[in-house]
């Protein structure tokens, strides 16, 4: 069984015990790999093979970012952030001058993917909501 299909059959089975308490059903479980909760990325790690893309997706009212942590990316990777930044500092300066979709922002919705074509281990955070929305992404 394939992540997707996996992660997508185990949101079903805890959607159906929590009686549609989950703001995901939105989006639909399969849209999305990781979930971005108000304050949590939901899983908040998740380890995938080489060649893998992630998708996350934001079914909460409140607009969130996947910002890679730069210092952080393995040697050879590429830089991810939403919205295409090239840079960390350009992420979070876009973030705070721009309104609506602009400035890198996922709105509810909405969702982001990058492709890992690099091993190692991927920190990235929600930029408003850094103190406490954090997450890993393990590439083998």
């Amino acid at each position: 069984m394939d992540r997707r299909a996996f992660l997508s059959g185990a949101t079903t089975v805890v959607a159906v015990g929590l009686a549609g308490c989950l703001s995901r059903s939105s989006l639909g479980a399969t849209d999305f790999d990781i979930g971005m909760d108000s304050d949590a990325f939901d899983p908040e790690e998740v380890t995938i093979e080489t060649g893998d893309t992630v998708i996350w997706g934001n079914p909460s009212s409140r607009a969130h970012s996947v910002t890679a942590y730069e210092a952080t990316v393995p040697d050879g990777a590429a830089y991810f952030a939403s919205g295409g930044f090239d840079t960390e500092r350009d992420a979070r300066d876009s973030w705070r001058e721009h309104t609506g979709s602009a400035g890198g922002k996922i709105l509810s919705g909405e969702t982001y993917e990058h492709t890992f074509k690099i091993p190692g281990t991927f920190p990235y955070f929600c930029i408003p909501h850094e103190n406490v929305m954090t997450g890993r992404i393990h590439v083998e």
